[in-house]
């Protein structure tokens, strides 16, 4: 912060540049989603075999989260375009939710025997 209050008192151009770039909602968002495929892979790539079953408890649950919010993007109706991609993550997430519910149960059956 403090290096934008002196470029911006050095050279108002530049300061301006800087400040556009950091309102752009598009840079913002490509940001974040850059920073999480990252953190993801560190995570699950530091994951032991044995935590695999509960955490994909977890994560069906975070899935359902992610297909209730597709559903309501698709009833929204803004656009043709935000209605098929909410249309394809309604998809997705519905494919994600079985999948993992189906392993999930595949492992736990393989500690009831």
């Amino acid at each position: 912060m403090l290096s934008i209050l002196i470029l911006a008192q050095e050279a108002p151009e530049a300061a301006e540049v800087v400040s556009q770039v950091a309102a752009n909602p598009l840079i913002v968002g490509l940001t974040i989603f850059t920073l999480a495929v990252f953190l993801g892979f560190e995570l699950i790539t530091k994951i032991p075999p044995t935590l695999h079953t509960p955490l994909m408890s977890g994560s069906n649950a975070i899935s359902g989260i992610t297909l209730v919010g597709a559903v309501l993007a698709v009833g929204t109706e803004h656009n043709d375009f935000a209605t098929f991609l909410g249309f394809v993550a309604v998809i997705l997430a519905t494919i994600n939710v079985i999948g993992g519910f189906l392993v999930t149960h595949r492992m736990l059956e393989k500690f009831r025997r």
